[in-house]
């Protein structure tokens, strides 16, 4: 049995239907999230602090089950998923956290390797990889350095390229040019628009209306109060014909 089937054509990637997020007996975190998001669409996510985007970015990277809902992904009902078939999901999404989650004994060459080792790549295949990626990112004279010595925009470059180096079809990234000069931040940017290019779906949760305006064609999501405002209707019932 495989691990999940390859997207429809002209099917959703990612869908939420009337999806509800509470932790314990508290009121909902997130109240009738529905949208759709597309193969190979950029989106940013946007709101105030604690109007949930972390909590609707942890549904949309595996790390959360939903209170109540359909949540499907790549096609399949996650909600009634069993638990043993979820990492073969996780390993087709790359997740920039907003607090890195690097390996603390691993160099930020192998952090960044990381993805490629466990998907089976040979030595000799990522390390050609893994060295471009690690020189993109400014970052070549650091390769060995382990994330206790590296500093807060050095790790989270860190951690963008370990999300994007094994190429995923979903790309999950929470506030991840926080830590970073405006230059890098648009450096960065544009390698989650090249990735795009290339067919991954991309969401950015960010609060920095400069990012948001660079990216051509990019939708917005914007959660307030735990309710996502789709004025339009475009994120529950994209255009048909939408490239």
């Amino acid at each position: 049995m495989t691990d999940a089937a390859p997207v429809r054509p002209g099917g959703a990637m990612v869908e939420f239907d009337g999806v509800g997020l509470r932790y314990g007996p508290d009121a909902e975190i997130l109240s009738d999230i529905s949208f759709n998001l597309q193969p190979g669409s950029f989106y940013f996510l946007t709101g105030a602090s604690g109007a949930g985007k972390t909590s609707l970015l942890k549904m949309l990277y595996l790390a959360q089950r939903p209170s109540r809902g359909i949540v499907r992904l790549f096609g399949e009902d996650l909600v009634a998923m069993p638990r043993h078939r979820l990492p073969g999901f996780r390993r087709r999404i790359g997740v920039v956290f907003q607090d890195f989650r690097l390996i603390p004994h691993l160099s930020a060459r192998d952090n960044i390797a990381l993805p490629l080792r466990i998907a089976g790549v040979s030595e000799e295949d990522l390390s050609g990889p893994v060295g471009e990626m690690l020189s993109w990112i400014g970052l070549g004279d650091r390769a060995d350095a382990h994330p206790a010595t590296l500093s807060g925009g050095e790790q989270q470059r860190v951690a963008i390229a370990r999300a994007v180096i094994a190429r995923p079809q979903l790309l999950v990234a929470d506030e991840p040019t926080g830590n970073v000069d405006p230059e890098m931040a648009m450096r960065l940017l544009g390698l989650f628009e090249a990735l795009n290019r290339l067919g991954t779906t991309v969401v950015v949760a960010t609060h920095d209306i400069h990012l948001i305006s660079r990216i051509e064609n990019a939708q917005m999501m914007r959660l307030e109060k735990g309710r996502l405002s789709d004025p339009t209707g475009a994120l529950r019932y994209p255009p048909a014909n939408r490239t």
